[in-house]
């Protein structure tokens, strides 16, 4: 291969569109135009959407919302209302008796709740004691992804939120999880602040316990 031969290769390159140049080229005379009407003239064109003076399609459409004929046979169940149903095994027939859908309904859809409020009634009060009742609340964070996905996990000061020597956050991840239909759950906990705690603010030798807040 030598410089003076690379060529691009076969149809990648077009010729550009010449029109005007005579009947032998089949663009000459009028040009691709044809010989009347609205598109043939210079300036010739009309807006998006145009539809030759009816009612647009924009326009007839209305606009007052949508409702599927077929939500009837749809229903949505949450993960708090089957943990409260307590039954081993779930299915169609069981819901119903119980009142959680509608007897016309044909399919069901788990919907997720937030994983603070899954996880706040079996954590939360584990976690105070572990760390002798703190006042403060628990800082969280929420991420959706897949295997590996890294967690950034904020921290705090246990007995008041506003103390700037503990804000900070750890990175958590796990190289198997979550999978589907899984939640990952990291929890991090620490036993001091910040080497170098931030300027300014409100200090731990400053908390009053008000609330968790100071």
């Amino acid at each position: 291969m030598e410089l003076n031969t690379i060529q691009p290769g076969a149809g990648s390159k077009k010729p550009r569109r010449r029109v005007g140049r005579g009947i032998g080229s089949g663009l000459g005379k009028t040009s691709g135009r044809g010989h009347k009407g609205q598109k043939s003239r210079s300036g010739g064109y009309h807006k998006v959407g145009f539809e030759g003076g009816q009612m647009p399609m924009q326009r007839r459409l209305p606009k007052r919302g949508f409702k599927s004929h077929l939500l009837k046979f749809n229903g949505e169940i949450t993960l708090a209302a089957l943990e409260r149903l307590g039954a081993a095994e779930v299915d169609l027939l069981v819901l119903k008796q119980a009142g959680l859908v509608g007897e016309m309904v044909l399919a069901v859809r788990r919907l997720h709740p937030d994983a603070a409020a899954i996880l706040h009634p079996k954590l939360g009060a584990s976690l105070r004691r572990a760390v002798w009742n703190g006042d403060a609340l628990v800082p969280s964070a929420k991420k959706r992804g897949g295997l590996g996905t890294a967690i950034d996990v904020p921290l705090g000061h246990k007995d008041a939120a506003f103390v700037r020597s503990h804000f900070d956050a750890i990175e958590a991840r796990v190289s198997d999880a979550p999978r589907a239909n899984e939640i990952l759950v990291a929890v991090a906990v620490t036993d001091s602040g910040r080497p170098l705690a931030r300027v300014g603010g409100l200090t731990k030798q400053e908390i009053k316990g008000e609330h968790g807040l100071r």
